[in-house]
């Protein structure tokens, strides 16, 4: 759960860069920042409400025939300016249509 009600200028840099690097099928962002409001970066940005850490889970056909540490980096690339700029942590979930699909046939069995 975030602490704002509105995507702030890092998650809506997030959203941009993935949609136009990923086209995915899917895209969740979860701004995590406020379960970290006491380590250094979050103090750094003032009140502890900033972007430093979020979770995302991405869906798109562009991590076929690419192993988790690829798909990671390829994120990781497509982010590079945001994480020079405060953004502290990511956790990935990266798959492409068919594991999406086969993960949700998995779960409704």
């Amino acid at each position: 759960m975030s602490t704002t009600s509105l995507p702030g200028p890092i998650e809506s840099a997030i959203r941009s860069k993935l949609t136009s690097s990923f086209e995915p099928a899917a895209l969740v962002i979860k701004n995590d920042s406020y379960q970290h409001r006491h380590h250094a970066p979050m103090r750094a940005q003032g009140r502890g409400d900033g972007e430093t850490h979020f979770s995302l889970e991405i869906v798109s056909d562009k991590f076929m025939g690419k192993t988790t540490m690829q798909r990671h980096r390829l994120v990781y690339s497509a982010l590079s300016v945001e994480l020079n700029q405060g953004l502290h942590s990511l956790s990935l979930k990266t798959r492409t249509k068919a594991e999406a699909e086969t993960e949700v046939q998995k779960e409704s069995s």
